[in-house]
């Protein structure tokens, strides 16, 4: 089947939607069942498969990274896509987990209050009202 034809995009769609419906009736009968016609671990691998799947289909009829020759581009500009992506993800997640570590989301306001105070305050300073605190002069 040629690349970009109307039947590969019907074909593409027609599989896409049955792979989407796979995974929500996966889904409505495990939530269904209550939990009990398979595990979460056997849903979480069924999809997974189903996603792949549905990759595969997207890259192959609609992104058109088959074997064509001019396919070639298609992958380079793809697989840049890919690692940018990959990229603004990666430093996103370690950006928001070095807000949670400095900012300490486990402490309440008075906690954070005091943590902002002392991370600001000279270290002499700070070791002065520590000895204060402890009743040392």
């Amino acid at each position: 089947m040629k690349n970009g034809t109307l039947r590969s995009y019907v074909t593409g769609f027609v599989l896409s939607i049955v792979l989407t419906l796979l995974a929500y009736i996966f889904v409505y009968i495990h939530i269904d069942s209550g939990h009990l016609d398979y595990t979460h671990n056997t849903l979480i691998a069924i999809l997974i498969s189903l996603a792949l799947m549905q990759f595969y289909v997207q890259a192959v009829f609609f992104l058109h990274l088959g074997r064509d020759k001019g396919a070639r581009w298609n992958l380079i500009s793809f697989l840049f896509m890919v690692g940018v992506v990959f990229s603004i993800v990666v430093g996103s997640l370690w950006i928001m987990d070095n807000l949670d570590y400095h900012h300490g989301s486990d402490m309440n306001s008075k906690q954070k209050e005091q943590y902002m105070i002392e991370d600001e305050m000279p270290k002499a300073e700070h070791l002065e009202n520590h000895q204060d605190d402890h009743g040392h002069e």
